[in-house]
């Protein structure tokens, strides 16, 4: 049997979070595992820290719904809308794409406008406690998402270098 019959199966008995990991990267074969009732699909090659965030997320998501409990606040500051039990980014109204750890950057600088966080607490956010990366990799990180608000907005300047010190994302 193959994992969309198991999957199937499983649908009958159970309400079990599912993540398909597969080597099957076609785009329908994804949309087939998402109407079936998978919460996630990840093709191969792929990074443990996103497969472990993305079962993390997908833990939470699970016991808030089981303990009945309020999905997680949605965060807005001025034309930024973050809302995660969605792992959606807007601005200014626009879809803004973001893998797991350019949300979770995101997230922990808009948490605290004006707060500047460090590279290494930046690090512990978006990669959790336990992980090297490197300095520089945070660095790469701002940059791309800098890019990516600015493809919509080209005047997107929320996110300020405090050059030695860190990032923070400036009170609207």
């Amino acid at each position: 049997m193959d994992g969309m019959e198991l999957l199937q199966k499983l649908r009958t008995r159970t309400a079990m979070p599912v993540i398909f990991l597969t080597s099957k990267d076609d785009e329908l074969d994804e949309l087939m595992g998402l109407r079936l009732g998978a919460d996630d699909y990840i093709t191969k090659p792929f990074s443990q820290r996103l497969l472990l965030e993305r079962i993390r997320a997908l833990l939470r998501r699970n016991e808030a719904t089981q303990a009945g409990a309020a999905p997680a606040a949605v965060i807005t500051r001025g034309n930024l809308t973050l809302d995660e039990t969605k792992h959606q980014c807007l601005w200014k109204g626009l879809d803004i794409q973001l893998t797991v750890t350019e949300f979770l950057l995101v997230k922990a600088l808009a948490a605290r406008p004006g707060m500047v966080k460090s590279r290494d607490q930046l690090i512990d956010a978006a990669y959790g406690e336990n992980v090297y990366v490197d300095d520089r990799t945070i660095d790469s990180h701002v940059k791309r998402l800098r890019k990516k608000f600015r493809n919509e907005d080209e005047e997107f300047d929320q996110i300020e270098t405090l050059y030695g010190i860190g990032y923070r994302y400036k009170e609207a």
